[in-house]
C-alpha cells in the first residue's frame, strides 16, 4: 500500500457538488491500493499513522500524536499512487489492485483506523468517484508510506 499523509489545517472533500467529508485539524490520507497487499500491509499502514508524531509539542518539537491533540483524518482513495511513468508520458496503472479488491482495502484501512479511537473524527471521500479535495496543508508536512520498503 502507498499512502501519502499531509498535516492540515482544515480539509474537504466535494462529489458532485456536495460535501462528503470534512475535518479540521488533522490528517489527509491519500491512500493507493496495489497488486500483492495484504491485509498485514494495512494493519502496518494503520498502525503507523495512528501513532505518527508530527504534531508540535510545547517546545516546538514533533512529538505529539493525533490522539494527543485531538486530530481529524481525511481519507482519499487515490489509485494514481500507483502510476508508473517509466515508459513514455501517459502513466499506466498495472500496478493498482483492481477495483472491487482495492475498495474493501479501503474501507478495512478506514475501519481499522476508527477502532484505533486515536482520531476524533474520521471522514473519507467516496470510493472510484471523480472527487475535488481541498486541503490547507499545515506546515507543509508530507509523509510518504510504502509497505512494500517494510517486505524487504
Amino acid at each position: 500500500m502507498r499512502a501519502v499523509l499531509q498535516r492540515v489545517n482544515h480539509a474537504s472533500v466535494t462529489v458532485e457538488n456536495k460535501v462528503v467529508g470534512e475535518i479540521g485539524r488533522g490528517f489527509v490520507v491519500f491512500l493507493g491500493v496495489g497488486k500483492g497487499d495484504t491485509k498485514e500491509d494495512t494493519d502496518y499502514l494503520v498502525h503507523k499513522i495512528c501513532g505518527l508524531r508530527i504534531f508540535e509539542d510545547e517546545n516546538e518539537k514533533m512529538n505529539l500524536s493525533p490522539k494527543d491533540v485531538g486530530a481529524d483524518m481525511l481519507v482519499i482513495s487515490n489509485f494514481t499512487l500507483y502510476a508508473s511513468t517509466i515508459h513514455g508520458f501517459r502513466p499506466d496503472f498495472i500496478a493498482s489492485m483492481p477495483y472491487t479488491e482495492a475498495q474493501e482495502f479501503v474501507e478495512d484501512f478506514i475501519a481499522k483506523c476508527k477502532r484505533e479511537s486515536t482520531f476524533r473524527n474520521i471522514a473519507s471521500g467516496v470510493f472510484g468517484a471523480d472527487m475535488r479535495v481541498d486541503v490547507s496543508v499545515d506546515g507543509p508536512i508530507n509523509i510518504i508510506f510504502n509497505t512494500e520498503e517494510t517486505r524487504k
